[in-house]
């Protein structure tokens, strides 16, 4: 907002641990007050979500916003913590402000008030009774399912629960992602591989080559990540790398060491492994249908050995295994998210 022909600016600074509702308000607040808007994203080593992380989430929601990352490893959280609290902050923050400082500080808690007399700025409250927006950083980190509402899209991945569904070929898994999807009103990640390897020509079509395994494999993360915005609290996936890693390793006797290298990464809340006492369906895509019992056991070697969280789904009829499936998921999405994350 131009007053008197002369640019206004105005700066806000926190954690973001994570951006939440109350957070997109207060900026959104900013934006409308000033011509121009500053956001410094604080963080430290020790906090529980990663800087780089909160980061990049605030530059996504806001990209017409100056957002900037001061990180630091050693720095008091609290001015209890250290007496030298004040001098400390304003030696480390005067270094990422433009040599025209902003008019006007933008905060919804108290500690705005001497920050802003720190920096010479014109100290503007927003909604400091939260009563617009009643949420904190604390409370998502503590139970973001309960408080899904107020995480922003570009959050969600972080905190949505992940459900592999897991196990030796024609068993349902297709099936079973798909309608716990729509029991538990999200989104699920389709097996990527049957539709690329669907669209090879003639005698080709749904077969596996070598050379496909990577492409199936980077197309499965990308699908994953594309709907992990779109879920619901909870999201369904068939498939992950590790079973394009056992499969490379069944149908050629290799994988590529990058895919065996993700696969490590990868971190789902539970595996739901589903037994082979289903009839088998033959197709152009499966290959196991003798050696589906010694498939199910070199499922849960693997996630045994890599420290996976698992649960069988047994039963030799589809209904049972839904029911089963459902419960399981019901206690995962009971528990709270652990308070430090990766």
């Amino acid at each position: 907002m131009t007053i008197n022909s002369r640019k206004t600016s105005g700066l806000i600074i926190g954690k973001f641990m994570p951006p939440h509702l109350g957070h997109q308000y207060l900026v959104d607040f900013a934006r409308n007050y000033v011509d121009e808007l500053h956001v410094l994203v604080c963080s430290l080593k020790s906090e529980p979500i990663p800087g780089h992380l909160r980061y990049k989430w605030m530059k996504e929601l806001f990209p017409g916003v100056n957002v900037q990352h001061m990180y630091h490893d050693d720095f008091p959280s609290e001015p209890k913590d250290d007496l030298e609290f004040w001098r400390k902050w304003k030696s480390a923050i005067s270094g990422y402000l433009s040599d025209k400082p902003a008019q006007y500080l933008f905060a919804c808690e108290s500690y705005g008030i001497p920050l802003a007399t720190l920096f010479g700025m014109k100290y503007i409250p927003v909604s400091h009774t939260r009563e617009l927006v009643p949420i904190s950083g604390t409370e998502i980190r503590q139970d973001p399912i309960k408080n899904w509402q107020y995480i922003p899209v570009p959050v969600k991945p972080y905190f949505v629960k992940r459900v592999c569904i897991f196990g030796p070929e024609s068993t349902g898994k297709s099936m079973l992602a798909e309608n716990l999807a729509k029991h538990f009103d999200t989104v699920h990640v389709k097996e990527y591989a049957r539709s690329l390897l669907d669209l090879k020509e003639g005698k080709r079509k749904g077969t596996v080559d070598y050379k496909d395994l990577s492409l199936i494999a980077r197309g499965q993360i990308a699908s994953e990540e594309a709907l992990a915005k779109q879920a619901n609290k909870v999201l369904f996936c068939d498939t992950d790398l590790l079973t394009t890693e056992i499969w490379g390793n069944i149908l050629f006797g290799k994988c590529p060491e990058w895919i065996k290298q993700e696969s490590k990464k990868e971190t789902y809340d539970r595996y739901l492994v589903l037994n082979e006492n289903v009839p088998f369906t033959s197709d152009k895509q499966r290959y196991g249908g003798d050696k589906r019992q010694l498939s199910l056991e070199r499922c849960i070697v693997e996630l045994e050995a890599r420290g996976r969280k698992y649960s069988v789904i047994t039963g030799d009829d589809w209904d049972s295994r839904f029911k089963q499936a459902v419960g399981e998921v019901e206690k995962i999405l009971k528990c709270q998210k652990p308070e430090v994350l990766g």
